[in-house]
């Protein structure tokens, strides 16, 4: 049999990344700018122009 008890796995160095990290790139945050300006330009022209 073998014996797992000498070869403990390292400790991680690396934490896992989630939502937060994500939203903290820049590309995204300008697509979202983006989009979130061409929704909020719709909204304002459906609202006082039509």
């Amino acid at each position: 049999m073998l014996d797992s008890s000498r070869g403990e796995n390292p400790a991680q160095t690396e934490e896992p990344r989630g939502c937060l990290f994500a939203l903290s790139q820049p590309p995204l945050m300008i697509f979202l700018t983006v989009i979130g300006t061409l929704l909020l330009m719709a909204a304002v022209h459906d609202l006082f122009l039509l």
